[in-house]
Formats: C-alpha cells, structure tokens, sequence
C-alpha cells in the first residue's frame, strides 16, 4: 500500500477536496481528482485482487493441511471438536472479504450503488468485524458463549 500516497499526491484536485465517505479510502480520494486516475484505478484494482489472490491460496493452502490432518485423527469426537474450531475462522473471513471485495469492486464498477450503501459497507469491514473478532472467537468459551446468550435474550 506504499505506494498509493506518493500516486495520490501526484493528482491535482480542481474541484472540492472534502471526500464523501467516513475515512481516507484510496479511490474515494482519486474520484475527486480532476486529472487521469487511470494508473490509481488499475493500481487499486490489482492490489485488492493480489491480496485477494494472495490471501485464498494461503488460506486454501492451510485448511486443506488441517483437514488431512483432522481425518486421520482416530476418534471422531476429536475429528468434530478440531473442525468445530474452524467454524469461528470462516465466519470471520466470510464476514471481512464481501463486504471488502464489495467495497473494492463499487469504487471500479459499482456506478449506480447509492452511496450510501457503499460508505455503510465500507465501515462494515472497516470497524464491525474487528469489534466481532472476539466475540465470534469468544463464543467456543463457555462462560463468554453464556454472557452473549443473557445478553441476547434480555433484548
């Protein structure tokens, strides 16, 4: 990402400098620009998919070694209690790279997304799911999973 400050920098801004979004998004600084932004887009658009890319094959890389391993665990109460653990990390990357890859994919493609929707989204993976980081991992720990049960069922 170093580099998107020093291709920022070399944009002239002719028009307003306030950005419609709640943080310094990259491309929500490049829509205001008034000169070529076609070096920022595809530089935006192939560091997403990269660490996109990057992140499945390692992710897809590291699952498919704790499932080998899990089935030739002997007892199959073992084998459930190791993928139960699991569950919690797919959540949580489920829960960070849509609404991140439908943030990213908007400021390309996205032209008739109200903008209200893609700022909402946008601070989803920005603020929500680190604050469900603990939670969701949280939950495999009786005394948490009781707390959070009390506290849904009070509302």
């Amino acid at each position: 990402m170093a580099p998107a400050p020093f291709l920022i920098r070399r944009l002239s801004y002719c028009r307003t400098n306030v950005i419609a979004h709640t943080y310094c998004e990259h491309m929500a600084v490049v829509k205001i620009a008034c000169t070529d932004t076609t070096i920022n887009q595809v530089y935006g658009l192939t560091v997403a998919l990269l660490v996109i890319a990057v992140d499945i094959v390692c992710i897809s890389v590291s699952y498919s070694a704790i499932v080998r391993t899990v089935f030739r665990l002997s007892s199959k109460e073992a084998r459930h209690k190791a993928l139960g653990t699991c569950a919690p990390h797919i959540c949580v990357i489920l829960i960070s790279y849509v609404p991140a890859l439908f943030s990213f994919f908007t400021h390309r493609f996205g032209h008739n997304i109200p903008l209200h929707v893609h700022i909402i989204l946008a601070n989803l993976y920005i603020l929500v799911v680190p604050m469900c980081n603990p939670m969701i991992y949280g939950a495999r720990t009786k005394e948490i999973r009781r707390k959070i049960i009390v506290i849904f069922q009070e509302c």
